[in-house]
């Protein structure tokens, strides 16, 4: 097949991999990709969503694919669609569940679906006075897209009600912030699960952990995510069946009542609170870097799986895994997440060792290319992916292909898969 994705992150560099190593010879292009996803196929430099389904349309694509969510709520689904193209993930209404915290809360509350319990205003008296009603520490959430940095965990009730002030007056995220959402938080441990969607059925992959924070133990400020490891020993049968019914099922199904029927990626991050699981939130589309670790996973076709999610036929196929684990280590730049980095040159040593070869791999990211040279350029630079019959064994690879990656003022955790450990 012809295939486009768009993206320019790990994520979508993952998916590309998979795709790649297929049997078939798809052709893959990507809008715009990075520094080295033109390894793996062609770059393409078209922002204009309908410039970029004329161009899929005059080059049969037959598939495209959205890794972000900026395009989705932008509506570069319907866009396709219009055009009559086969594309993956969901409509402009559909990609509202993460587009805003406020539809997403009023949702789960609608159709029943556990959550924390919590107040969507825009009247900073209001939030203030539910804020008095919580124990702290209290959650603060900005409404809009804030690229994974606009939730604030407040430990006591001044900082929350700072948080809530910055953010109705749009000093903290703009106009992302003018509606919030203050919540009860939840005392748990947090998963990752994904359930790939055709508007009807859906697939759960196996359950994913992430590591938000940028330092060892858990301190720091949170990022778009240091690592990730799947699958995790603290999701069993029941917990697994628990998520289907009450929050997957009761989505879709709600999701086709609000007349948006919702295809593509349902990221469910969850809180398991005494065996419960509580929607913590939604996103639509695949975790970065969880889907760094979950597409190695995948025993079965990947493009399939897309193209079958795209044509509501998931019904036909079946979605197999290998039985091992992967870790995911992040490579991030030197300063991040606090502002750019100078790009720096990116050393990759030969591999010597048979089981490093088989066994692992690098998924890139925030990297450029000249004359051959990649080249770090800020922000979460790559992933280190290592995979084994047990967690231990595929995270101690993952570091083993960590140490043999060079760049100026790389940046890692040395802890990631610790829950699990």
């Amino acid at each position: 097949m012809k295939i486009l994705i768009l993206g320019s992150g790990g994520r979508e560099y993952s998916i590309a991999r998979a795709i790649y190593n297929e049997d078939e010879k798809h052709e893959l292009f990507f809008q715009p990709g990075n520094g080295a996803t033109s390894n793996l196929g062609t770059n393409l430099n078209i922002k204009d969503y309908n410039e970029l389904a004329e161009f899929a349309k005059e080059n049969e694509i037959e598939l495209t694919v959205v890794g972000p969510e900026a395009p989705l709520v932008d509506g570069v689904v319907d866009i396709f669609k219009a055009q009559g193209l086969t594309i993956f993930g969901p409509s402009k209404e559909a990609a509202q569940l993460e587009g805003s915290k406020v539809y997403m809360k009023n949702f789960l509350a609608k159709y029943n679906i556990p959550t924390a319990r919590y107040i969507e205003t825009a009247s900073i008296e209001d939030a203030f006075k539910f804020t008095d009603t919580l124990t702290a520490p209290i959650v603060v959430k900005a409404d809009g897209l804030c690229g994974g940095k606009g939730v604030i965990i407040a430990q006591n009730h001044d900082e929350a009600k700072v948080a809530i002030s910055e953010m109705l007056s749009g000093k903290s995220f703009g106009d992302a912030g003018l509606k919030v959402i203050v919540e009860e938080f939840l005392d748990g441990y947090e998963l990752s699960m994904f359930a790939v969607c055709d508007g009807d059925d859906y697939i759960l992959l196996p359950a994913a952990q992430d590591h938000k924070r940028l330092l060892d133990n858990d301190e720091g400020p949170n990022t778009g995510g240091m690592g990730a490891y799947a699958p995790t020993p603290l999701v069993d049968e029941e917990l697994y069946q628990k998520v289907k019914d009450r929050i997957i099922r009761p989505t879709l199904d709600g999701m086709k009542k609000e007349g948006a029927p919702f295809e593509g990626v349902l990221f469910i991050g969850i809180m398991v609170v005494n065996g419960e699981p509580i929607t913590l939130e939604f996103n639509v589309r695949f975790g970065d870097p969880e889907c760094e670790i979950l597409m190695p996973l995948m025993t079965s076709s990947v493009s399939d799986m897309f193209l079958k999610a795209s044509t509501n036929r998931l019904n036909e196929i079946k979605v197999e895994f290998s039985k091992q684990f992967a870790v995911g280590v992040v490579m991030a730049s030197g300063n991040y997440p606090y502002g750019s980095s100078t790009p720096a040159e990116i050393i990759v040593d030969d591999v010597k060792h048979e089981t490093i070869e088989k066994y692992t791999h690098i998924s890139y990211a925030g990297v450029s290319k000249e004359d051959e040279t990649l080249y770090a350029d800020g922000g979460r630079v790559l992933v280190c992916v290592g995979l084994g019959d047990s967690i231990k064994e595929a995270r101690d690879r993952a570091y083993l292909r960590c140490g043999q990656v060079h760049f100026a003022g790389k940046k890692i955790r040395t802890d990631i898969a610790y829950q699990a450990l």
